[in-house]
C-alpha cells in the first residue's frame, strides 16, 4: 500500500484496520519520550507525525498485535511543495449561501489522549476571513486555505488544507428541499418556556447537512447550552430541531436560519422570526368572564325590578301607539262589581279614574253614563262594550249592585271567546276577598285578570304605572255611542 503526504507542518497517517496494530517494532517498542524526540505517536491503530521531515519516508509495517501473520504495507512519500491532487475543490453559485467545510482526512482520533483541537481558522490570500457566504459573489471564488490547530505535549501545531472554491454562475437542479419552515416565517413564542422548532428537508442523502444558525454564528448540537439543535433522519427526510432551553428576550432579537448542504447542488436556506405571543393571564381572562357575568346578572336585575318603569319609558319616549287592525273602538271598558263592604271606590274615586285615564295618558273609555244611550237590554249593551273594546277594567264599588251572575258568566264566556285583556282594580279588602268569598263567576273571572291594588286617594304613583303597564298603548279613535236605559245603567255601575 502506497501512502503519499506533502511536507507540512503536522501529518497524519492512520493504519487500515479497526483493530489494535502494533505500527513497527521499532516504533512500538519505543518509549514516548523516545517518541516525542522522534516527532512520533503511536496510537492503537494511528500513526501520528507531528513534525514531517524527509527522515520519515520509507516503508512502513502496520502489524495486528492479536494476529502476527496480518499486517499491511505503507510507503511514504514525502514532497516539498503541494501538489493539486491534494488539494479538495469545491463549487458554488452566485447568489446562493454557502459554507466552506473543512476537510476531516487524515486528522488526529479523538480517542488520542494528549491531543486536543485548539482552533480552525480560514485563509485566504493570507487573509483571516468568515468561513459562510451569505451572497456568494464572482470575487468569492479562489484558493482558501484550512487550519486546524492541535496542542501536544506543550507544543503546536497545524494541519493545513488547500480547498479552491469555484463560483459557478449557473444553478443546478435543486434535489434536496426545506420542506418546513418557510421562508421570513414568524414564530408566535412565550418567554420563559421551551420552544422546539423543527426545519425538515426532503433528502436521502447522507453526506448532506442540515443545520441552524443564529444570526452569523452556527448553533451548536451541545444540549447543554441554552439553544441547541439535534438532527435526525430517515431514508427520504432529515429534521433539525432548534432548541430553546428557556426562551429569554435576548433570543427574540435574533434571526435564525436553516441550511442545508449538498454536493450535488447550491446551499438552500429558510430564515425565521421570533416575536412574543400575545400574554393574557389566567387572571386577566377570569376577571373578563366574571365581569361579563355580573354585568349580565346586574342587567337582568335591573330589568326585572324596572321592568315596567323601562316598558313604558320606551312607550312614552318613543311615542308608541298601538297599530291595531281589530277595528275596535275604545281602549278600555270601565265596569264595575259588587263591593260588598264600603271599602271599594266611591263616586269621586271612579271620576278620578276615568278622568286621568283619558285627560292625562289619552286613553279612550267606554263607560256607561257617556257612551251608553237608553234603549237596549244591559246584557247585550255590556256584551257590546266588550266587544268594542281591548280591555275590560273591573273596578269596586258599593254603590251599585253590579251585574248578576248569569251577566258575569256571559262576560266571562265573551271574554274567553274574544281573548280581550281583563284587569281587576282591587283594594286593600278586596285583595283578601280572592280566597273564595266572590261570587263564583266573579272568582272566574279573577283567575283571569291582572291584578292592580288601589290604595285610596290620592293613588300612588306604583298603582298608575301597574294599571298603564296592564293596558295597551291607546288609540286615539273616534268613539261611538252605544243605547242602554238609564236603569240598567246604574244596575251596572
Amino acid at each position: 500500500m502506497l501512502l503519499q503526504v506533502f511536507l507540512l507542518t503536522f501529518i497524519i497517517g492512520a493504519g487500515a484496520s479497526a483493530c489494535p496494530l502494533t505500527t513497527g517494532n521499532v516504533y512500538s517498542n519505543m518509549s514516548a519520550a523516545q517518541q516525542r524526540q522522534m516527532g512520533i505517536l503511536v496510537h492503537e491503530s494511528w500513526l501520528v507525525i507531528s513534525n514531517t521531515s524527509m527522515n520519515h519516508r520509507g516503508n512502513y509495517t502496520c502489524q495486528s498485535s492479536r494476529n502476527h501473520s496480518s499486517q499491511s504495507l505503507f510507503t511514504l512519500t514525502v514532497y516539498n511543495v503541494s501538489e493539486d491532487k491534494y488539494n479538495y475543490p469545491k463549487t458554488c453559485y452566485k447568489d446562493h449561501s454557502f459554507s466552506l467545510s473543512c476537510p476531516e482526512v487524515n486528522i488526529p482520533s479523538e480517542d488520542i489522549v494528549n491531543i486536543t483541537v485548539t482552533d480552525l481558522k480560514w485563509y485566504k490570500d493570507g487573509l483571516p476571513l468568515n468561513p459562510y457566504f451569505q451572497r456568494v459573489k464572482e470575487e468569492d471564488a479562489g484558493v482558501y486555505t484550512c487550519n486546524r490547530t492541535y496542542l501536544y505535549s506543550g507544543q503546536t501545531y497545524f494541519k493545513t488544507f488547500v480547498v479552491p472554491l469555484t463560483v459557478q454562475a449557473d444553478t443546478p437542479p435543486i434535489y434536496a428541499t426545506i420542506s418546513s419552515p418557510k421562508d421570513n416565517q414568524v414564530f408566535s413564542v412565550e418567554l420563559g418556556t421551551t420552544v422546539v422548532i423543527d426545519c425538515v428537508a426532503d433528502s436521502d442523502s447522507l453526506e448532506d447537512l442540515l443545520f441552524w444558525m443564529r444570526g452569523t454564528t452556527f448553533v451548536e448540537e451541545n444540549s447543554s447550552f441554552p439553544v441547541f439543535y439535534n438532527v435526525t433522519r430517515d431514508e427520504k427526510q432529515m429534521k433539525a430541531s432548534l432548541v430553546f432551553s428557556n426562551l429569554s428576550v435576548d433570543d427574540l432579537s435574533e434571526n435564525y436560519t436553516c441550511k442545508l448542504d449538498s454536493d450535488n447542488q447550491p446551499s438552500i436556506s429558510v430564515t425565521i422570526f421570533l416575536t412574543q405571543k400575545a400574554y393574557t393571564s389566567s387572571l386577566t381572562l377570569t376577571l373578563c368572564i366574571i365581569s361579563i357575568v355580573v354585568a349580565m346578572t346586574a342587567t337582568i336585575v335591573v330589568y326585572l325590578q324596572f321592568e315596567i318603569e323601562i316598558k313604558l319609558f320606551l312607550r312614552d319616549t318613543l311615542s308608541c301607539r298601538s297599530i291595531s287592525s281589530d277595528e275596535k273602538i275604545y281602549d278600555a271598558f270601565l265596569m264595575c262589581y259588587k263591593c260588598d263592604t264600603d271599602e271599594g271606590l266611591h263616586e269621586a274615586d271612579r271620576k278620578l279614574l276615568e278622568n286621568t285615564l283619558e285627560e292625562k295618558f289619552g286613553y279612550t273609555l267606554c263607560l256607561y253614563e257617556r257612551d251608553v244611550l237608553p234603549g237596549e237590554a244591559a246584557a247585550e249593551a255590556v256584551l257590546a262594550c266588550i266587544e268594542q273594546s281591548r280591555t275590560v277594567i273591573l273596578v269596586p264599588t258599593s254603590q251599585y249592585p253590579g251585574p248578576e251572575s248569569s251577566l258575569l258568566s256571559a262576560i266571562h264566556a265573551a271574554l274567553v271567546e274574544k281573548q280581550t285583556r281583563l284587569i281587576f282594580i282591587n283594594t286593600k279588602h278586596t285583595e283578601t276577598q280572592k280566597s273564595g268569598s266572590f261570587p263564583e263567576a266573579l272568582q272566574l273571572l279573577c283567575e283571569l285578570a291582572e291584578s292592580v291594588t288601589w290604595k285610596g286617594r290620592p293613588p300612588s304613583s306604583s298603582f298608575w304605572k301597574k294599571l298603564r303597564y296592564h293596558l295597551p298603548a291607546p288609540e286615539k279613535v273616534k268613539p261611538i255611542r252605544l243605547f242602554l236605559k238609564k236603569d240598567q245603567y246604574e244596575n251596572l255601575c
